[in-house]
């Protein structure tokens, strides 16, 4: 199910990535203020299960998400199950600038997962775009020293998770659609989560439906991005457009929240984006040999 590698098409599925977790962030700091964790992720995964019934149907019907490697759909989707409930908890604990910056240590773990398991060759600039991805990502952080935040170390553990979600995600778009893909993962989520939301469930207020809708929208489309751009590009490179959604959500945090936006934070956001710039470089070109 691979298509042709273009590194346009990544980009153009990352931003609309980038727009959709960009909203859920603030969806999820809304909602997170009266309704259980546990019950915004079962309700988004039920809400995503009807917004992609049409495309199921237009598709050709359930068969077109016939899973043909269902033991990875299944560990696929459970690894990022709690690594997403540690990524909404996190948002209860810290701010919404910090959850998302901590979760770009994530590009660390990928880039080893899939040089070691997908045989992802790492360039020197694939390597240059996670060295100053992190850095920037540091300088925003700044954690103090010999400080230990719960939150902090939860969005870390998300991080790790996430990682391993976008390897599996990456070995399976060899074999499965992108609808397939985001269908198992919305199934398995909404039967692992069933359990725990009817313990904790209360009903939500008319204004958090809202968000909740919202969550369920971005939820959904955002990973059906994710798994477009992984069909034209390596994890290692696609992983590190994402890098953007750093200074983008810090913004957010600063015009909503207001959270901390300072000098350093331009400065990290900055080298981020060079790093973006030069993931994007095309390979060099080896001449032929005269004959």
């Amino acid at each position: 199910m691979t298509a042709t590698p273009s590194k346009t098409m990544a980009a153009l599925w990352m931003a609309g990535w980038l727009a959709l977790m960009l909203v859920m962030a603030v969806a999820g700091r809304e909602t997170t203020r009266e309704l259980s964790v546990f019950q915004i992720m079962e309700v988004r995964s039920v809400i995503g299960f009807f917004l992609l019934l049409p495309f199921i149907l237009r598709a050709g019907g359930f068969k077109a998400v016939t899973a043909h490697r269902l033991p990875q759909h299944l560990a696929r989707n459970g690894v990022h199950y709690f690594a997403q409930l540690g990524w909404f908890y996190a948002l209860t604990l810290i701010g919404i600038g910090q959850v998302v910056a901590i979760e770009f240590t994530m590009p660390i773990w990928t880039a080893l997962l899939a040089a070691t398991f997908l045989s992802e060759r790492m360039t020197v600039w694939k390597i240059a775009a996670v060295v100053l991805g992190v850095i920037g990502v540091v300088m925003i952080v700044r954690p103090a020293t010999g400080e230990i935040n719960p939150g902090q170390l939860i969005a870390l553990g998300a991080a790790i998770g996430f990682s391993i979600s976008m390897i599996l995600a990456k070995s399976l778009t060899r074999t499965e659609s992108a609808l397939s893909i985001l269908f198992w993962m919305i199934v398995v989520q909404m039967v692992v989560g069933l359990l725990p939301t009817l313990y904790v469930w209360t009903w939500p207020s008319a204004h958090m439906w809202g968000w909740l809708f919202v969550i369920g929208v971005c939820g959904t489309f955002s990973h059906y991005c994710l798994a477009s751009a992984l069909r034209y590009a390596d994890a290692t490179i696609v992983v590190p457009m994402d890098f953007l959604r750093v200074p983008l959500t810090a913004t957010a945090g600063w015009l909503l929240y207001s959270e901390r936006l300072d000098a350093w934070t331009v400065l990290g956001a900055a080298l981020i984006l060079c790093g973006n710039l030069l993931n994007l470089k095309p390979a060099s070109v080896v001449p032929a040999r005269a004959q």
